[in-house]
């Protein structure tokens, strides 16, 4: 159970209201996953979700990747409504179901796409270490370029701070579903 009551929009203040209507006039269709919590700081609330309209719906990855960025992200922090609101939409643009089943076990999956393989090694060394070798580095710059290397970390900070307040504030998909083991 969610650990902050989902506000109603008569329930909400001024600014509030002002939060909730700039998000539905962006590129999103509701209110979902950290929004609700957000909604407690309405300045918090606007500036975050401008950021995640553009790492969701504007970064030059193409989607098939930025969504293997945020399945990645929600796999670590074992954030239940972003893998279940995620890997649908992974699997639309074009991600193999089975890479996203393996990182669901928490395993490296066989890749047919090297593009995929790339931010897999750039994402998960940088998460697991905090930082990318040299090798790595340039295999990313090879692939991507700098602008999309830039952006790729943007969609896994962006998408961090989404799984610690879908977490803290035990967020959980609506249906009642688990998908991720611990």
């Amino acid at each position: 159970m969610a650990r902050l009551k989902t506000l109603a929009y008569e329930e909400m203040t001024e600014a509030q209201q002002r939060a909730h209507d700039d998000i539905l006039a962006g590129p999103r269709t509701r209110i979902v996953g950290p929004m609700n919590a957000w909604f407690r700081s309405p300045e918090l609330a606007g500036l975050a979700q401008r950021l995640g309209a553009f790492c969701r719906f504007s970064t030059s990855l193409p989607p098939r990747l930025s969504e293997l960025a945020i399945l990645i992200i929600a796999r670590q922090w074992t954030a239940q409504i972003e893998w279940w609101a995620h890997k649908p939409l992974a699997l639309e643009a074009g991600l193999n179901e089975a890479v996203a089943d393996a990182i669901a076990k928490r395993q490296r999956p066989e890749f047919e796409n090297q593009d995929e393989e790339v931010l897999y090694d750039f994402s998960t060394e940088l998460i697991e270490t905090k930082a990318v070798s040299d090798r790595t580095y340039a295999a990313a710059l090879a692939e991507f370029g700098e602008k999309t290397v830039v952006e790729l970390i943007a969609v896994l900070g962006y998408y961090t701070s989404v799984a610690m307040v879908l977490n803290s504030f035990q967020e959980l998909p609506a249906d009642g579903s688990m998908p991720l083991d611990d």
